[in-house]
Parts: C-alpha cells; structure tokens; sequence
C-alpha cells in the first residue's frame, strides 16, 4: 500500500485481517527504511504496529483520543492520520516533531516527551467528558516501564477508586529504554505466564446459569470460587484490586486478540485494563535482539548490516567521559555508588556496573525516588553519583531542595544533556536546570569548557564533602583535548581567564566558550580588546574576579546555553544590583522566554540569536553608545 494516501484512519474500518496484516508489514518497511536515514525510535515503534492499527480500527479518533504516554511511540499512529509525507522531515527542524504535537494534528490529543503522565491527563479528559455528557472513549497507552514512576501509580489508584469509563492500553514489552526493573515489573512477568482468566470465569458463569431452575443461584453462589480462581489463575491480581477490569495479556501482534479484547473492552463498564505484550522492535532482527536499548532511539543506520553510521573517528562522547570519571574514582573510593532512572546506557554507566555491580543502581523510571535515596546514602557517609538527564531532573525538583539541599547532604548530580539538546525537542532541552537550581541553598553548580575539566571537575565533586555539587555537561561528544592523567581539584567559586582584554569582558562557560574566544578574535582584528574569562562555577561565583570587572567599570556580556530568566546572566546582574554597582554596563545572551522546538542545535541557536556574529553584534552596540559619551 502506498502509505503517502492515507489521510485518516476510517479506511481500516472494512479491512480484513489479512489486509491487516498487509498493512502492518507495509509499515514496518516504511518505519526502517525512513529511520536508517533519519535516526529516530525505530525500536519502540516497530512493536506497536499492530496494536496501533488495533486501536484505530477499533476506535473512532479524534473523536476518542489516544494519549500516548511515551510520545516516542507515536510513528504509526503519525502514519495513520495522515503524516507519511512528512517522514523525511522527522526530527529535522521545522519537521514532523518525534512526539504527539497538538499543533501537528487533531488526532494528537496529549503532549509527551516524559512518561507517566498519560494516566493523569486522560482521568482529567475523562471528568472533562462526564461533566459535559459526551461519550468518547479516552485511552491511555502506558508502557510497562512508564508505570514505575509515581505519578503513573497514583493516576493508577484514583482511576481505580472513581469507577468512571476509561480503557488503559498497558504495552508491556519487558523494556522501557533498557530492560526494566523492579517489583512492579515482576508482577506483569507472572501475568505474562498466568493466560486468560478473565474468559474462564466468564465461561464458568455461562455454563451454570444454562443449569435448568437451580443455574441463577448456582451462578451467583460461584462467585467465591471465581474469586479463588482468580488467585489461583492469575498470580497477585493487582490490577484487579486496584479496581479495574482485566484483560489479557493479549498477544499484541496477534489481530484477532487485539480486536476481540478491544471490542469487549469497549463494552464494559468502569476502567478496564488491556495488558498487551509486544515485542520491542518486532520485524527488524537487529532491534528485536537488543536487549540493552541500543536500538531504542538511534541515528541513521545501514538497513542490510544494522550498523550505525558514525564519523570515522571522534571524541568521546561527554557522558563516557564523566561516567568513567567517577568509575576511575570510585576504584580508590568505596563511598562512591551510582544511581541512574533507567537511564544506564544513555548515561553510558554500562563499565561501571561491569566494575561495580553492587553499587549501580537503575531504579527505573522514578527521579523523584533516585534523588532521595542518594539523599540517604549520604547520610550514611556514601557519596551518591546521580546520572540524570537535565529535562529529568525537572520531575525531581522537590527532592533536591527538600531531601538534598534542605540537609545539605554530599550528594553528586551529574546533569547530563544540559543545555540544548537538538532533535528531541522542547520536552528534552535541557535549558531549565540552572534556573531552578541557582537559587537552592547550599548548592554548587559547575560546567567544564571541555573534557579534561570535566575529568577534574568530577574528582572535585567526589572529594567535596561540604554539601551536594552538580555538574552540568552538554549531550553529545567532547573537543578532543588532551587528557591529563593526574585527577586534581579545582577550587570551588573559581573563574579563569582564558583570554585578557581591555574594553570588554565576556562572561561564559560550557559549550559557548568556543562561541566567545571566537567573538573575541574577530572584535581583536578592529582594535576592540575582549576579555573572555571561563565563569565554570555558576554558584558561588568567583566574586573577587567579578568584583574586579565591576570596579574597572568594564562592560560586560554573558553568555549562556540556557535560559535568560533566573540563569547566569541575571545571577550578575543581581551581584551588581546588590554591590552598589546600578550603573554597571552589563549585557546578556541566552535563550529567550519560549520553549525551543526541535532541530540541530545550530540551527536552533540561530533561530534564537545565540551566535558568534550575534555577539559581535552587541560588543559594537555597547562600544557605539561608549563612543557617542565620550
């Protein structure tokens, strides 16, 4: 079939099972062959052909609305309602987004770059629709791995207790990114094994009521034993206690148990259950065999091989540089013990869980858990290693100031992808962490200019024992510097001076160092004097060398990958506010008050005026308006 002529999904209405499944090899092909050169989340979405087919056949969208809680699963349906044109584009600036986007289309009722939230949200449409007196169908598709994090199971428990009609979709694949864990996970392992209870209790009642005078009684007598079935059958029936109906497990690439238990499903009354079992990048032997989540969410790759396409040779990516940082460390450092939410191979901790089995822990989906228990390891005298991305650490927030920072505690967040993240979107940028962690008492905030100081950045935060330090590094590789062999420690509040001036002063660090030394350079070749100092503590910052500056009346710029409002740029500002200094001339570069969609992050820095000739541009601005005074 030629999938550029689907326009919605009502053509599934009279296909038969057969052309189904026509259909959903059509897809897969699709799915690969436009992701081996896109990259995209080729894994997670050749698993759910079926049941996305299943659903939409089943259902009438946008009438009743899907909610995909893990947003990178939302290929086929984008497929299905109308978007294959766009597939070239995926990722790609201005592009088909990897996520549902509301503004791409009506049939994207729901937003979702974190998981665990398509539960609340859809109990929240589900209120909205009984209040109104309408009769869609409201379906949450929650992965099993989504249902470690909290707000998953608390969704869980108040849908339960409501009673209101609602059919949550349960995909249970045995992997969220990577395998999953936890005791959750092994209770959907014994429902994997338990079969279909359900319709045997059904079939039980049947042949008693057909009993002749005495059936009725009989039937309704049978429900003790139904109930010691239910125990017997299906091992914990936690789905069941929490108040819902149900079904399965439902073979989730099996059209005729997908449609038979979506059509009971849609008959029966309060919240149902569907647990469907799929299998993570079904139809493609490269992905279907991963079982580490290489192939969750890769980039281009070659179709016939499975090999990724990488350049020939470059730097180690930010993440190996810390994570074997801190396994370097922790040879010598038996306090040390990391801890990641589900995120072992993207925080590229896979050799030090080799080293060190029993002190990495991945607790699943659940920052809000991963922060306080580090905050209890160093109350024991541990020094926790916390590698969490930055749009994550967002979901952790209370617990950094509550558990963390509140008891001033040693613990060490390692914020990875920090700063913008490029292809993922608004909901991954990673541009948020310093605004919402500057003003945190006790707190360190650091970023290195390239890995070597980050190496020695990481030994810093290990040998700090005066409170909890971050360490922010950016997604992607390092500069290729030259690795010092020997860890030091750099003094906390420090500042550098990469290069001196006389008429400016550029404040920096991180990825846009290079942004500055490069500004710096072309303002040199018309007489204007920069100075660009590497501000790599973002708190405390160096006050003697920012006091300094302020006293020698030298203008100033900063420059920051992340956003203006409460980030480093206004951290100076309020310095010089604070010191008197209300006649300062101090500029700022950053990102701006709107979310940054997806694209490379240099077209995304374009977009936002986050350049070298945007910076040029403004020293002259400042030099022009100096001139005329003088």
């Amino acid at each position: 079939m030629d999938l550029t002529t689907i326009k919605d999904p009502s053509f599934l209405e009279d296909l038969t099972i057969e052309e189904l499944e026509n259909l959903s090899e059509d897809i897969r092909n699709f799915l690969i062959d436009v992701t081996s050169k896109t990259g995209g989340h080729i894994g997670p979405n050749l698993g759910v052909v079926e049941l996305t087919v299943a659903l939409h056949k089943v259902f009438d969208s946008p009438k009743d609305k899907f909610l995909w809680d893990v947003g990178h699963q939302s290929y086929v349906h984008k497929i299905l309602t109308g978007r294959t044109g766009q597939f070239e584009t995926l990722k790609k600036y201005k592009g088909l987004s990897g996520f549902p986007k509301r503004s791409e289309s009506e049939h994207d009722v729901w937003e979702t770059g974190h998981s665990s939230t398509s539960l609340s949200a859809a109990m929240g449409m589900v209120i909205a629709r009984d209040i109104k007196g309408t009769d869609e169908y409201i379906l949450p598709i929650i992965g099993d791995g989504a249902l470690t994090g909290g707000m998953a199971l608390e969704a869980l428990n108040h849908i339960g207790h409501e009673k209101k009609d609602m059919i949550v979709i349960l995909n249970d694949n045995e992997m969220s990114i990577a395998p999953n864990v936890g005791a959750l996970h092994n209770i959907l392992g014994r429902l994997r094994t338990a079969g279909k209870y359900h319709w045997v209790k059904d079939e039980l009642e049947y042949i008693l009521r057909k009993i002749p005078a005495v059936g009725g009684k009989l039937a309704d007598a049978a429900e003790r034993i139904k109930d010691s079935m239910k125990y017997l059958l299906v091992s914990g029936v936690f789905f069941e206690e929490l108040g819902y109906t149900y079904l399965g497990p439902v073979d989730g690439h099996n059209y005729e148990a997908l449609l038979e238990n979506l059509q009971y499903a849609k008959k029966t009354k309060g919240p149902v259950l569907v647990h469907v079992i799929t299998k993570k990048g079904k139809g493609y032997h490269p992905a279907e065999s991963d079982k580490i989540g290489t192939w969750h969410g890769p980039g281009p790759y070659k179709i016939d091989s499975g090999d990724f396409i990488k350049p020939a040779s470059s730097p180690p990516a930010w993440s190996k540089v810390i994570s074997e940082t801190v396994r370097k460390v922790a040879r010598s450092d038996k306090r040390v013990v990391a801890i990641t939410p589900a995120m072992t191979v993207g925080s590229k901790l896979e050799g030090f869980g080799q080293e060190f089995p029993d002190r990495l822990f991945d607790v699943g989906i659940a920052e809000q858990h991963a922060v306080t228990m580090a905050a209890g390891l160093a109350t024991q005298g541990m020094k926790p290693y916390l590698a969490i991305y930055s749009t994550f650490l967002q979901r952790g927030y209370d617990q950094v100031v509550h558990d963390v920072c509140r008891q001033n505690l040693n613990v060490f967040f390692g914020i990875d992808r920090s700063g913008l993240v490029g292809a993922d979107g608004e909901t991954h940028q990673g541009v948020f962490d310093i605004s919402f962690l500057r003003h945190v008492p006790n707190l360190v905030l650091m970023m290195p200019k390239d890995e070597n100081e980050g190496q020695h950045m990481v030994n810093t935060a290990i040998q700090y024992d005066d409170g909890p330090i971050a360490l922010r590094y950016p997604r992607g590789n390092g500069l290729g510097v030259e690795m010092e062999e020997e860890l030091k420690t750099i003094p906390i509040g420090t500042w550098e001076v990469l290069q001196d001036g006389t008429d400016f002063a550029i404040l920096t660090f991180g990825t846009t160092i290079p942004m500055a030394l490069e500004a710096a350079e072309r303002l040199a070749q018309e007489g204007i004097s920069v100075k660009v100092v590497n501000a790599r503590f973002i708190k405390p910052f160096d006050e003697k060398m920012l006091m300094d500056l302020l006293e020698e009346d030298m203008p100033l710029l900063t420059i920051e990958e992340s956003m203006l409002q409460g980030g480093f740029g206004s951290a100076v500002l309020e310095y010089a506010h604070d010191h008197g200094f209300h006649q300062a001339k101090i500029d700022r570069m950053g990102i701006p008050d709107v979310f940054v969609e997806h694209g490379s992050v240099n077209e995304l820095l374009e977009e936002i005026g986050l350049t070298v000739e945007a910076a040029v541009t403004k020293i002259h601005a400042i030099h022009s308006k100096l001139q005329k005074r003088a």
